[in-house]
């Protein structure tokens, strides 16, 4: 049996780094992103998950997306899936128009899971983070707000936290022209001053 092999290449990640495939100059066929240590397919007949990467591409992300990524390649190549547009595999960003739920759609409902997230949520609440979407899980990005300066983009609660019981870091995001926000936000002292837990 033969295969097929397409030239294919990735494109760059939207918000959830999702990394679209694309071949030729712009035909998209699919993305491919990390959900916790999976590797996922989106194409035309959903979405798929790939596992996790062969034994030496662990903790490199570009390799192992490379590796998802020619995996939608040979799944166009057999016909098996069709092109799809940018629009259909991008992650649009999230606007508040009522309640957020607890946990992200892809997080199972256990009881771990929803203890986990009611943890995360009432300390983001404590640290003035809006999350405009489900908790996804320490180390999968959640769009949130910052309620100092009203910046907006995604935030992994794995680099929000603070470590061994520390509080977390006083700089809070990088800069943003869309938000007026300066890098780290409005500044550590106005952080400490603005958020009762720095005071202690």
């Amino acid at each position: 049996m033969t295969s097929t092999t397409l030239a294919y290449r990735l494109g760059e990640p939207d918000w959830e780094q999702r990394y679209p495939v694309l071949i030729g100059t712009d035909t998209v066929i699919g993305a491919v992103f990390r959900w916790h240590r999976d590797w996922l397919a989106l194409t035309s007949e959903g979405e798929r998950n790939l596992g996790r990467p062969e034994k030496g591409r662990r903790g490199v992300p570009q390799a192992a997306a490379q590796a998802a990524a020619g995996h939608v390649a040979a799944e166009y190549a057999a016909g098996s899936i069709t092109a799809l547009t940018l629009a259909d595999v991008t992650a649009t960003v999230p606007v508040l128009d009522g309640p957020v739920p607890l946990l992200h759609p892809r997080m199972p409902q256990t009881l771990r899971n929803v203890e986990a997230a009611k943890k995360v949520v009432a300390a983001q609440a404590l640290f003035r983070w809006k999350p405009y979407t489900g908790f996804p899980g320490s180390d999968n990005p959640q769009w949130q707000k910052c309620e100092l300066c009203g910046w907006q983009g995604p935030r992994y609660w794995s680099h929000q936290r603070g470590r061994n019981g520390e509080l977390p870091s006083t700089y809070r995001h990088p800069a943003s022209a869309e938000f007026g926000a300066p890098a780290g936000c409005v500044g550590d002292d106005k952080v400490r001053e603005l958020i009762a837990a720095y005071r202690k």
